[in-house]
């Protein structure tokens, strides 16, 4: 048993570098953010990419739609958007006979990987037409259960300057993100790169790596990784480090208003893996706790009003948690 798992984690480790060398054909660089978007999916869950217009975002989502072999979607997402317009509606048809009945018209919402553009421009009420979705992978329309495609992803970005006109993510909803990826400038050298290779008359082609029912089978192998007792622990004392309610966190009292909830620690779990599958080895580390620790948790916490007038952030607490609860430098 363990052999066939030990070879079953290294075809994918094989398999995950071709589709990493594919994607990068035209999301050039980034690298830490094509890990994290595909540790999000071999996790099964989904990720919150936050940058600036113009980094790539949504060329990621429709190049990683190609390579994972995953019926796409897009939404975006505007203040009059409905949520029958993301999860379909009933219309009254007439047949040839003259009979009359409903029939439904799916919304883009069935899909596997949905890209939802912009996604805190859409009311309250839009918004929370993806909780069910996201959480149990099925809707309910007209009082019927309906599941989604398998797998189901949303990659949701969102622009995290221009707030006007905008409705902040509610903390419910923001949860059901594993992860929280911060899509930056990319360096003089990327730069260069992209610009040499977008604005020539051929644009770079990729190709499909996985199937649907492969990457759901990696999302099997994933949770049969082992884990040592010691991320185990690293990951428990993380967490309840950052929450100021527990004894753990006392010192973060007059920082945060609140913590992460146990959600955080099963995303440090499974992208743990995640991560060291993707870096080729066979079970995570301490080291891979750390380097997840703002991804995973930076969405799941909020600062007090204090912090907020000292002129803290939240990747500053994160660091300086992370180095104190697992006694490693902090995280850049």
């Amino acid at each position: 048993m363990a052999e066939a798992l030990v070879d079953r984690i290294e075809a994918l480790g094989a398999k995950l570098a071709e589709a990493k060398a594919s994607i990068n054909k035209r999301f050039i660089g980034q690298e830490k953010v094509v890990d994290l978007v595909l540790a999000s999916m071999l996790c099964g869950g989904h990720a919150l990419l936050v940058g600036l217009p113009g980094l790539g975002k949504t060329r990621l989502v429709d190049t990683l739609s190609t390579v994972m072999g995953l019926k796409g979607s897009r939404i975006q997402f505007t203040p009059d958007l409905m949520p029958a317009d993301i999860l379909g509606s009933e219309v009254l048809e007439t047949s040839a006979a003259g009979g009359r009945a409903f029939r439904f018209i799916e919304g883009p919402i069935f899909c596997q990987l949905l890209m939802a553009d912009e996604i805190n421009r859409a009311s309250p009420r839009t918004q929370s037409a993806l909780l069910q979705a996201m959480q149990e992978r099925e809707v309910t329309i007209a009082g019927e259960h309906r599941p989604l495609g398998r797998p189901f992803h949303v990659l949701a970005t969102q622009n995290p300057i221009e707030q006007e006109g905008t409705y902040p993510l509610p903390e419910a909803q923001l949860d059901r993100f594993l992860v929280q990826i911060d899509v930056d400038y990319p360096d003089r050298a990327t730069e260069r790169d992209i610009l040499l290779a977008t604005t020539g008359v051929d644009d770079a082609q990729v190709h499909q790596v996985f199937s649907a029912a492969e990457l759901l089978e990696a999302q099997e192998v994933i949770r049969r990784m082992p884990v040592g007792e010691s991320v185990v622990e690293a990951i428990l004392d993380l967490v309840r480090a950052c929450r100021p309610g527990e004894p753990e966190g006392a010192a973060l009292a007059d920082t945060l208003s609140w913590g992460p909830g146990p959600r955080a620690a099963q995303a440090l779990m499974l992208t743990c893996r995640a991560r060291a599958l993707l870096d080729g080895r066979l079970a995570p580390s301490v080291a891979d706790v750390a380097a997840l620790a703002r991804p995973v948790l930076s969405h799941r916490m909020a600062l007090n009003f204090a912090a907020r007038a000292r002129g803290d952030n939240l990747a500053t607490v994160i660091a300086r948690v992370t180095a104190r609860s697992l006694r490693l430098e902090a995280a850049a």
